[in-house]
């Protein structure tokens, strides 16, 4: 058998992604993000950038904007697997570098860890002035216990989104499948957000990571059952609320942290002028206090290693068979 015809099968393409995943994967959890340089920054710069040129106050132009951003992104990654993945080494590089690019985790604790300090200092304003770098909220009239909430609601709302939710799209189409999906997520960050702006403009880029995020949402709060001290709690506060959150997919890794971390999370939150009353999630259980932040960060890292064995495995699984079909 030639060397060629080994390489091109499925299963041997699949598992030489899955070594670059894995590497990617060990390189965010050693180095966490890029302090320069970030592909993910540039692609949000360019995008910045066109939506100057394209923004109108209507859903079809920002349905036209989120296809252009994220086209370019997919049809470029595809266009560098099938060129540098043609080799071995070459689709394994290329896996590390994409999951190294799309996964946030380590920076995410990072961030998580850096107000959980400065709560225990004592230091309410350094906790405050941090804490938009993890979430969109107004710190300024928050006290010690909801900063602590904040931090963790948003440790576990990341976790699938910076971490399984790309790993999950990489275990269904690779690389372009993990580029793709940060484009999808990084769009909503930027325009997905209901400001007068781009409540219209934006519409197309939420609706499509609300789409994206389904799977690995709910993969997240599996695994995050998986992983709790006491599973029995997770899974019955994240099978009874999981729902309740105004967001299709962030309630679903939310209520599972609750019920994993053991802590009462939602309610009142303000974003600015704008202030949300969400439902509780574990309602029965304790407040959320300081020490919590160190538990869902450990909770968020245990998740993500189960969800790199499970989406690699997947990916693998699944080439395997789609290999089967195109040979039967």
């Amino acid at each position: 058998m030639t060397h060629r015809a080994l390489t091109g099968r499925p299963l041997a393409r699949a598992a030489w992604f899955a070594l670059g995943a894995v590497a990617g994967h060990a390189a965010d959890a050693r180095y966490g993000d890029p302090r320069r340089g970030h592909p993910v920054a540039a692609f949000g710069s360019a995008a910045t950038r066109l939506e100057r040129r394209l923004w109108r106050d209507d859903r079809a132009a920002g349905a036209g904007y989120t296809a252009l951003c994220v086209g370019a992104v997919a049809a470029g990654a595809l266009a560098l697997d099938r060129t540098v993945g043609r080799r071995p080494l070459g689709r394994a590089a290329l896996a590390a570098a994409a999951t190294w690019t799309v996964l946030g985790g380590t920076s995410l604790t990072r961030e998580a860890r850096t107000v959980g300090r400065a709560l225990k200092d004592g230091d309410l304003r350094a906790a405050r002035e941090r804490l938009p770098h993890l979430c969109g909220r107004d710190p300024s009239a928050l006290d010690e216990q909801q900063i602590a909430r904040a931090v963790v609601e948003s440790v576990a709302e990341n976790t699938a989104d910076a971490v399984v939710n790309a790993l999950t799209w990489g275990a269904l189409a690779g690389t372009p499948g993990l580029l793709a999906f940060r484009a999808v997520n990084t769009l909503d960050a930027m325009v997905g957000h209901r400001s007068p702006r781009h409540l219209r403009f934006g519409w197309a880029s939420a609706r499509l990571d609300d789409l994206a995020g389904w799977p690995g949402a709910r993969l997240t709060a599996l695994l995050t059952v998986a992983a709790a001290p006491q599973p029995r709690t997770a899974w019955r506060v994240w099978r009874r609320d999981g729902s309740a959150h105004p967001s299709p997919n962030a309630g679903q890794a939310e209520s599972a942290f609750a019920g994993a971390v053991g802590v009462r999370l939602g309610g009142t939150l303000r974003y600015g002028e704008r202030v949300e009353h969400r439902p509780v999630l574990g309602a029965e259980l304790r407040p959320v206090t300081v020490d919590d932040i160190e538990r869902a960060c450990a909770l968020s890292r245990r998740v993500g290693a189960l969800a790199l064995g499970t989406t690699v495995a997947g990916h693998v699984l699944l080439r395997a068979l789609l290999g089967k079909r195109g040979r039967a």
